[in-house]
């Protein structure tokens, strides 16, 4: 299978992130609403802005995390294609690298246009409240690197 699939992968990823965002937030008017229940608790959407990593870590005000975590993004998305296009890759790890690739890339966007990453999934279940938001590029970026650790075929056994 050809390594464009990562490529393409990677588009999807980024695509569908930034599509979602623009008709959450913007289409809908998230911004200004700041929550909007769909099957609450199980999904809601509410607004968010990350200026850190997952779950709220890193929150800095600075300009310098935001380069940090741009540069760190940018980093470990080179790692993920040399890395792929050094190997014999499957399609699906190609598949699985073209999402963490194309996740991480839709968060560096929105870092260098607003300055932090939009976000605004929530979702709580069975009584347990959860207070972080996400995105689509986050499960992207979570679906691909959990993917990428079951399917590396170099694990000992």
């Amino acid at each position: 299978m050809s390594k464009r699939l990562l490529l393409w992968a990677a588009a999807a990823a980024f695509a569908l992130d930034q599509v979602s965002k623009y008709v959450v937030i913007y289409g809908m008017d998230l911004i200004d609403r700041g929550q909007i229940d769909l099957l609450p608790p199980l999904l809601v959407f509410r607004y968010g802005e990350n200026r850190g990593i997952n779950f709220g870590l890193f929150q800095g005000e600075t300009d310098l995390t935001r380069w940090f975590l741009i540069g760190l993004s940018l980093i470990i998305c080179t790692i993920a294609i040399v890395w792929l296009r050094r190997i014999r890759a499957t399609p699906a790890m190609l598949i699985c690298g073209g999402f963490l690739v194309g996740g991480a890339l839709g968060n560096v966007l929105d870092r260098l246009v607003y300055g932090y990453v939009l976000d605004f999934l929530n979702m709580s279940c069975c009584g347990i409240r959860n207070p972080y938001v996400f995105n689509v590029a986050d499960i992207f970026i979570f679906a691909g690197a959990i993917g990428l650790v079951l399917l590396d075929g170099k694990k000992g056994g």
